[in-house]
């Protein structure tokens, strides 16, 4: 299969991460115009992918892109263009928004091209970058008609419902949603809110002190903690909110406010990551100070109290997903980089469909 392949998309960490999601995501899309293989473990079955050691006997004959995406992967095909000669055009993606060491400095400097996945990514990057921002497929992300009967399917009570889904950790800011809807819940009695996600081993008491909070609040029936769901599974949660909450006090690009955006879902977001250049404060949703359960809160309530803003901002998020982070967009995007490089090489790429 890697003979006939033009891109290789390395995935180097065994546990679902949010960079094994979104090319979970993507690559199906991608592999539809050009020939891409994901490499590495913990990807799921449906992603078009060969096993890691395949790619250290491929043919030398033949360039590829290696799309690296950690510095692990950035490391690995540096090693395989120079030490076992592969012929490689290496491009690496950053969501970081912080200032890189001197070691991930270097390894970004023997890249052939960076992508960032937003303006302010590109901002903390010493080095030329082309952005390209995460889309979503708006087929499997859409709005629903009927929340009431999606909520009794999957076992929740009827009533306004407010969602906060990803890792539970400090960093995410997982504590300052619940102290929101802590303050939120002894104004509104109708409210429930669900806190999804996976908590790795180090965050379990993190986890237990939120779980105590609410149980000495009472309101164990109305904020619920739920388990990591499969990326499959997603949209049906989105679907059943009427608002979602991303509360992170730092992120990288963070896609689950255009998760919820695609399913007509309004979203209050903190301004870290690309937060703000995906949710358009009083258009779809607010934007929040990060680390504040106050102003947080405040813009919960707003919501809750104006029935007829809600309304306008779900109609307003779906367009907004629909006119400017379609997944068909990130996809074209990809692989015109691509092409541009294998034309730089003299190789003249194939395509599918």
């Amino acid at each position: 299969m890697l003979d006939r392949t033009d891109v290789i998309a390395p995935n180097l960490k065994w546990r679902l991460s949010g960079v094994t999601a979104t090319m979970a995501r993507l690559l199906p899309v991608q592999a539809q115009t050009i020939k891409i293989l994901a490499t590495g473990p913990g990807l799921p079955t449906h992603v078009p992918q060969v096993p890691l050691r395949s790619v250290l006997v491929m043919s030398r004959r033949r360039c590829r892109v290696w799309h690296a995406r950690r510095n692990t992967e950035m490391l690995l095909g540096i090693l395989l263009r120079h030490v076992l000669r592969k012929r490689l055009k290496l491009v690496f993606t950053s969501a970081s928004q912080r200032h890189h060491t001197r070691y991930t400095r270097w390894l970004i400097a023997q890249m052939d091209a960076v992508v960032s996945t937003s303006q302010r990514t590109a901002s903390y990057l010493h080095h030329p970058s082309q952005v390209i921002q995460h889309g979503i497929d708006g087929s499997a992300f859409h709005p629903l008609a009927d929340r009431r009967a999606l909520r009794q399917e999957l076992g929740l009570a009827e009533g306004f419902t407010i969602g906060c889904f990803g890792r539970i950790r400090r960093q995410k800011g997982t504590d300052v949603f619940v102290a929101a809807m802590l303050k939120v819940m002894q104004q509104c009695p109708g409210v429930q809110a669900l806190v999804m996600g996976r908590a790795r081993a180090r965050h379990q008491q993190f986890l237990q002190t939120l779980r105590d909070k609410v149980a000495d609040a009472g309101l164990e029936g109305r904020i619920h903690f739920l388990p990591e769901e499969s990326v499959d599974a997603m949209p049906r949660w989105y679907q059943a909110l009427d608002l979602f909450v991303a509360p992170q006090r730092w992120e990288g690009f963070g896609v689950t406010p255009l998760e919820a955006m695609a399913c007509g879902v309004p979203v209050i977001a903190t301004t870290v990551g690309a937060f703000d250049e995906l949710v358009v404060d009083g258009s779809t949703g607010r934007l929040v100070p990060p680390g504040d359960a106050g102003p947080m809160r405040d813009a919960v309530l707003e919501a809750l109290r104006s029935p007829d803003m809600l309304q306008q901002w779900s109609a307003a998020a779906r367009l907004r997903v629909e006119n400017g982070f379609r997944i068909e967009d990130e996809a074209a995007a990809l692989n015109a980089l691509y092409r541009a490089l294998l034309d730089e090489d003299g190789n003249k790429p194939s395509t599918q469909g």
